[in-house]
C-alpha cells in the first residue's frame, strides 16, 4: 500500500493574500484600514494589481436584490435548463454537484441542479457559516444597527493561541498606507471587522478561529464583551471542554434556524486551526450544494438573520483583488461576484503522476459560491451558484473557472437576444 502523503488543504487562494473582499472605500464606515492601501493602488499611487470593472462598486452600490421577494422559494428543477447545465460538467459530471438559480427574469426564476442534496466538506465555504453565527449573536445583543456597526469597529481583538497554526498571508498597511502581506501572529491587534474580512477574504484559518472564539466570549459574556484579558483566560481555563463544545453548537444551530436554513445541509461543526479544535471539541462539518444556494437567496432577501447581517455578510464576499477558482473566468470581469470557496486534498505516492494543489489522487474537493451580477452596477444577468467537484487528477481550479465560462455564456444566450457580449 502506498505511503498517504499528507497534502491536505483548506486554502482559499492559489497564494495567501490572492484574494481580498469588501469595496475598496469602505475604509471608514469599517476600520478595515486595508482598504485604503487598496484604493490607492486603484488611484496609481501606490504598486499593485489594476481591478476589474466589476470589482469596483462602491458600499452603497452594494445591496440586497430581494427583500421585496422573501416568499420566493427555490423552484422545482427545470428540465431543459437542468440538462443544460449537467452538459457543462463533461465526462466526469458524476463527480459534480451543482445548483444555479437563474433570477435575470425576476418574475420567472429558473433552477437547475445536479447532485445537489450530496453533503460535502465544504473547506473554508464554511466559514460564511461562523460569520452568520458572530451576526445572530450580535442582532441578539444589540437589536440596534448602529450599536452593532459601533462593537464591530471599537472592538480590539488580539492574536492569541487561537491562530495556531496557519500559513495563510494577510493584508495590513504600514506607515505610508501601503500594503503588505504575512502570516498573523500572535499579539497582532485589529479591529474585529477586519478579522471578518481576514476570515472572508485571504481565508486565513487563523482569523477564522479568532472570529469564533470572539464568538464563544460574546456568548459568554454578552453586554459585558469585550471581557479583560484575565477574564477571557478566566473563561477558557475553568470552562468544561464538553460546555464549550456544547455552545459552540448551539451558536452555529441557533444562526441556522434563525436563517431559516436546515442543520441537515449545512453545518460548521469545528474550529480551522490544531489549537482551536483542542480546545474547543467538535464533529463533522458538511453543506451540500442546495443548501449552499439556499443560504445565498436567504442572503438576498435579508434572511441570514436579518438585513443588517445580511447586507454585511455579502459585502464582507464582495470580490476586489485578485479573482481565482471559479471567479477567474474572463467572462465574469465586468461582473459584480461574491465569491467563498474552499479547497480539500490529498495525495497517495504514484509513479508518473506528481500532486499538487487542486490536483489530488485520493481527493480534489473543490466547492465554490457565487453570486453574479453582470455586468456590475446594471445588471442584465443575475444568477446563484453553489457548486463542488472532486475529479481525481484533475486541476480543480482550472475546471471550475472553465465552468463558469460556459455557465455564464449559456445564461447569455438564454437571456440576450443580440447574443454573446463581453
Amino acid at each position: 500500500m502506498h505511503r498517504l502523503v499528507l497534502l491536505v488543504s483548506t486554502l482559499l487562494g492559489l497564494y495567501g493574500a490572492a484574494i481580498a473582499a469588501y469595496p475598496l472605500d469602505g475604509a471608514e464606515r469599517t476600520g478595515i484600514m486595508r482598504l485604503d492601501g487598496g484604493r490607492l493602488v486603484q488611484q496609481g499611487k501606490a504598486r499593485g494589481l489594476q481591478l476589474p470593472p466589476g470589482a469596483l462598486l462602491n458600499t452603497d452600490q452594494i445591496q440586497l436584490n430581494l427583500l421585496s421577494r422573501s416568499d420566493l422559494q427555490l423552484p422545482e428543477p427545470d428540465a431543459d435548463f437542468t440538462a443544460e447545465v449537467v452538459k457543462l460538467l463533461g465526462e466526469h459530471h458524476g463527480e459534480w454537484g451543482i445548483a444555479v438559480l437563474d433570477l435575470s427574469d425576476s418574475d420567472h426564476p429558473v433552477y437547475a441542479e445536479h447532485h445537489a442534496d450530496h453533503r460535502f466538506n465544504p473547506g473554508s465555504v464554511g466559514k460564511l457559516v461562523a460569520a452568520m453565527a458572530l451576526f445572530k449573536t450580535l442582532a441578539d445583543l444589540y437589536p440596534d444597527e448602529n450599536a452593532r456597526m459601533q462593537l464591530l469597529r471599537s472592538t480590539e481583538v488580539v492574536a492569541d493561541d487561537f491562530i495556531n497554526y496557519d500559513d495563510h498571508d494577510v493584508p495590513f498597511v504600514n506607515s505610508k498606507n501601503r500594503l503588505y502581506y504575512r502570516p498573523l501572529r500572535v499579539g497582532d491587534r485589529n479591529n474585529l471587522w477586519s478579522y471578518l474580512d481576514w476570515m472572508l477574504s485571504p481565508s486565513s484559518n487563523a482569523a477564522a478561529s479568532t472570529v469564533m472564539e470572539q464568538l464563544l466570549l460574546l456568548r459568554r459574556f454578552g453586554p459585558a464583551y469585550p471581557a479583560s484579558p484575565e477574564q477571557a483566560a478566566a473563561f477558557w481555563h475553568d470552562t468544561p471542554r464538553s460546555t464549550l463544545g456544547g455552545l459552540l453548537s448551539t451558536s452555529i444551530n441557533d444562526a441556522l434556524v434563525a436563517s431559516g436554513l436546515s442543520a441537515d445541509g449545512l453545518w460548521q461543526g469545528k474550529f480551522f486551526t490544531q489549537y482551536g479544535q483542542r480546545r474547543v471539541p467538535g464533529g463533522r462539518s458538511y453543506a451540500t450544494p442546495r443548501e449552499l444556494l439556499r443560504f445565498l437567496l436567504h442572503m438576498e432577501q435579508g434572511k441570514v438573520i436579518d438585513p443588517f447581517s445580511s447586507l454585511a455578510i455579502k459585502r464582507l464576499i464582495y470580490m476586489t483583488e485578485k479573482r481565482i477558482r471559479y471567479a477567474a473566468s474572463p467572462a465574469l470581469k465586468d461582473a459584480a461576484l461574491y465569491f467563498k470557496s474552499g479547497s480539500l486534498y490529498s495525495c497517495k505516492q504514484e509513479p508518473g503522476f506528481k500532486c499538487g494543489k487542486y490536483k489530488g489522487n485520493v481527493v480534489n474537493r473543490l466547492s465554490s459560491v457565487a453570486i453574479v451580477e453582470w455586468p456590475a452596477g446594471n445588471p442584465k444577468l443575475f444568477y446563484l451558484v453553489a457548486v463542488t467537484s472532486n475529479v481525481l487528477k484533475e486541476n480543480a481550479a482550472v475546471a471550475q473557472q472553465t465552468l463558469a465560462t460556459r455557465l455564464h455564456r449559456l445564461l447569455q444566450r438564454r437571456h440576450l437576444s443580440g447574443g454573446l457580449e463581453d
